[in-house]
């Protein structure tokens, strides 16, 4: 049986569903009689670099580290390695659970640690070799959650957990005996070390010098079965440990959920006390928590409209940047969101509750690049840093065509629009540039959304980089309600200064309803669950990144330009101008 409020959901059997803290204030239902955006000025001064573009968002993560190294897992790896020049950063969860290896959802195992009949330590590191080799093969560095604990380091006091006995239940262990403190701490820093090591053997200095080495995962909820001082005492055993092997790993924690203040707080106390390293400072941020499961036809509306709200998200991430900036020796810190998405949980979708449909939809991809954009202006305005936003998707087997969960694949390896939010993300190159538009939602508005809980209103706003030889605008109209759409298209004029009088070649790409989605193709052709070669054919024609019209020159003159732009709710378009 599965319980959900606003932020939290729990299990009595099987593995725990993420949550992501308190109960923050419901979002405001959307006014359907409120204004459209119809008009907007976007404004980029090529010639005015406001410093690098911090690429927050070259991050994934997942359950199911047994999918990594699938062939599916390993090619999604690769298109992911085509989209940053020093890889992502990549963080399964699971990596010392007991297990066999086969991977379902929200479950995994990489079957590290065992004991022999005398209870002498074994390691074997077969599945995880597999995972990691997969990672790193596709130019990617790893994210080492370091959790959980394995069958034969549970402590005697697990056995207060327990399940019925039924064909389609897990065992004690599976449904959360993993979460307790291990019994040995002194067992569990061989486990660490001896993972260190092998990694520093297998994959060298250099490469692991890149990795993240981090404890846990939302320890103040079901994940952790213990004391917060537990675990600060397994944090200090498990430091000392990575270190012991690789005396530059960056180590660090705790990856609270958004309701963690004061676990992350007495956490940061108890390392500031001890002098523990630490490298980086680690949380999660969800942007809705719906109902878990209505378990109704999959094409009815559901019995209350939700939307996910990224003004909850962001005043999560700046709610915990500051309880970090209250120790200064960790201000300067790089803070790691190593979740950060618009709804828990991953493996729910459109036919568990037609809320999480919009996870299939033009509004995600559009969603993640606002969001994005977003961090980058909270990175300017706090002091402490975002340095990763993580998307925790990757793909789930045995799904329907567009089954609605998150992730960037459906059925078939048929890519999902999100996924083109990260081609274009990945287009932006060189420093940021200035630019702003008069119909943005800015940080300015964030205390009376967070007050009322608004979630964020229709918007235009834009994202640019490079330089005037060469650069990349993004601009979007997008609104946190997924059920407030129009086809009617809002004029925006795109006016970049700074640039030099002669010919650019202009690129134009867009992420709509009709523009790089597989998902509305699949709709217009009635929604097969089994396509035909044919129709496989034509989805996949329209799954990648689209050009909204022929590429053309352009002509510069007075350093000015204005293109105009055509943007219906939602959409993201890539403006890409290179001087001939």
């Amino acid at each position: 049986m599965t319980t959900l409020d606003s932020d939290h959901a729990t299990t009595t059997a099987g593995p725990a569903t993420p949550a992501t803290g308190p109960a923050f204030p419901p979002a405001a239902p959307s006014d359907p009689t409120a204004p459209h955006v119809t008009a907007a000025r976007v404004e980029v001064r090529a010639d005015r670099p406001t410093g690098p573009l911090d690429r927050v968002w070259e991050s994934i993560g997942y359950d199911e580290i047994n999918w990594t190294y699938t062939p599916t897992g390993r090619r999604l790896l690769r298109t992911f390695g085509d989209l940053a020049d020093d890889g992502f950063l990549v963080r399964p969860h699971y990596v010392f659970c007991s297990g066999s290896g086969f991977g379902i959802p929200h479950w995994g195992s990489g079957n590290v640690y065992h004991e022999d009949a005398d209870g002498r330590p074994r390691h074997d590191f077969g599945i995880v070799d597999q995972a990691y080799d997969a990672i790193v093969g596709a130019g990617h560095h790893v994210l080492v959650e370091l959790g959980f604990t394995p069958r034969d380091l549970v402590p005697d006091r697990a056995a207060e957990l327990t399940v019925a006995p039924s064909p389609t239940v897990y065992t004690s262990y599976e449904a959360g005996a993993w979460a307790y403190p291990p019994r040995d701490l002194d067992r569990w820093a061989g486990l660490v070390r001896a993972l260190a090591a092998h990694c520093r053997d297998r994959y060298g200095e250099q490469e692991v010098s890149a990795w993240l080495w981090e404890l846990w995962n939302e320890p103040d909820i079901f994940y952790w079965r213990g004391s917060v001082e537990e675990f600060c005492a397994l944090y200090s055993v498990t430091a000392a440990a990575v270190r012991a092997e690789l005396p530059e790993a960056r180590v660090g924690g705790p990856a609270v959920t958004s309701g963690g203040a004061d676990f992350l707080r007495r956490f940061l106390a108890h390392t500031s006390r001890t002098g523990d390293p630490l490298d980086f400072v680690s949380y999660h941020s969800k942007g809705c928590a719906f109902p878990s499961r209505l378990y109704r036809p999959a094409d009815d509306p559901p019995p209350e409209r939700l939307s996910p709200s990224s003004t909850k998200m962001l005043h999560d991430l700046r709610t915990l940047d500051r309880v970090i900036a209250e120790f200064p020796r960790y201000a300067d810190l790089p803070a790691v969101v190593d979740e950060c998405d618009a709804a828990v949980p991953a493996h729910f979708g459109r036919y568990d509750n037609p809320n999480y449909g919009f996870q299939n939809t033009e509004y995600y991809p559009v969603f993640q690049v606002k969001l994005m954009k977003k961090v980058l202006d909270l990175n300017a305005t706090e002091r402490v840093r975002i340095d990763r936003a993580t998307s925790w998707s990757f793909y789930f087997e045995g799904e329907r065509f567009f089954e609605g969960t998150r992730s960037f694949l459906t059925a078939g390896r048929i890519e999902k629009p999100l996924l083109n939010a990260y081609r274009m993300l990945a287009r932006l190159r060189g420093p940021r540039l200035e630019a702003g538009s008069d119909a943005a939602w800015s940080l300015t508005e964030l205390d009376r959304d967070a007050a009322d809980g608004s979630s964020m209103r229709e918007e235009v706003d834009v994202l640019a980089a490079g330089d005037p030889a060469a650069l990349g605008v993004l601009v979007w109209r997008h609104t946190d309600d997924q059920w407030r759409t129009t086809d009617d298209a809002a004029a925006v004029e795109v006016v970049v200064s700074g640039l030099t009088d002669g010919r650019y070649r202009l690129r134009h790409e867009r992420i709509d309803a009709g523009h790089s989605n597989a998902h509305t193709v699949w709709r217009a052709l009635g929604s097969p669950q089994d396509p035909t070669e044919e129709q496989l054919e034509a989805v996949r024609a329209r799954q990648g990144l689209e050009t909204c019209e022929p590429d053309r020159t352009v002509e510069v003159a007075g350093g000015r330009l204005v293109l105009p732009v055509a943007l219906p709710l939602p959409a993201v378009s890539l403006l890409s101008l290179t001087r001939v």
